[in-house]
């Protein structure tokens, strides 16, 4: 039988101990760091007001995993990155786009912010079950001041359109009036002295999945099936 020599013991334990103590430390500076980052992040990512198949069949859960999970995502990561270190880092999003806005300068930062504004607003522009005509305040200003809700989802349509390639179709207060509006790539009414009201967006990431080259599709079955005028109406009041 083999004697153990009690100092190779203590040895062993203390090493085990060490070694045990040292990934311990290595986790908890891991979890540190993790929240340091993300303490140091201006923007973070929203979550999505409804699960990522909740629009379907109009807007596939796939394209709400690349939609929101990729483009929406890389906005994010993108600006977090431009204004890490300046004092852009410390405004709000809205400050941001609003600050960097035909500065040639803050190009990225601006084309990066607004995106993830405009995606935002976007996807609390939808709801499942949504659709139709809206009511109350929001149908008599749309009549008051668009010539009907008719006209209005006519010439919505036509602004999502004729969009020329990439961006987005919104219905916006301005000077205190009604206005169908339609902007190119991440340009947004908000930078624009209107406040927004809804948005569709006409980038093909958006519906190309699902819709292929058909845009017009898409727009119609957004308007009959997902718009969310409880959101408009509640953008109206505020």
């Amino acid at each position: 039988m083999k004697t153990q020599v009690p100092g190779a013991v203590m040895d062993r334990r203390q090493f085990l101990f060490t070694a045990a103590a040292g990934v311990a430390a290595l986790h908890m500076g891991g979890m540190f760091m993790s929240a340091s980052a993300q303490a140091a992040e201006a923007i973070s990512l929203p979550a999505l007001p409804y699960a990522d198949n909740a629009l379907e069949p109009v807007i596939s859960a796939k394209t709400i995993g690349f939609h929101y999970g990729k483009h929406h995502a890389a906005y994010v990561a993108n600006v977090n990155k431009l204004v890490a270190g300046t004092d852009l880092a410390q405004m709000t999003l809205e400050e941001m786009v609003k600050t960097t806005f035909g500065d040639k300068d803050k190009v990225g930062v601006f084309n990066n912010a607004a995106q993830v504004w405009n995606h935002t607003f976007y996807w609390k522009s939808m709801k499942p079950g949504g659709g139709g005509a809206p009511g109350g305040d929001l149908l008599a200003k749309i009549n008051a001041d668009l010539g009907g809700f008719d006209k209005f989802k006519e010439d919505f349509s036509q602004a999502a359109l004729t969009q020329f390639g990439s961006g987005w179709a919104w219905l916006a207060l301005v000077d205190g009036k009604l206005k169908v509006m339609k902007t190119p790539n991440a340009e947004t009414p908000l930078a624009m002295a209107a406040k927004p009201l809804i948005t569709i967006d006409v980038w093909e990431h958006a519906y190309y999945l699902d819709w292929q080259n058909r845009r017009a599709d898409y727009i119609a079955a957004w308007l009959d099936k997902l718009v969310n005028w409880d959101f408009a109406a509640q953008n109206l009041k505020g």
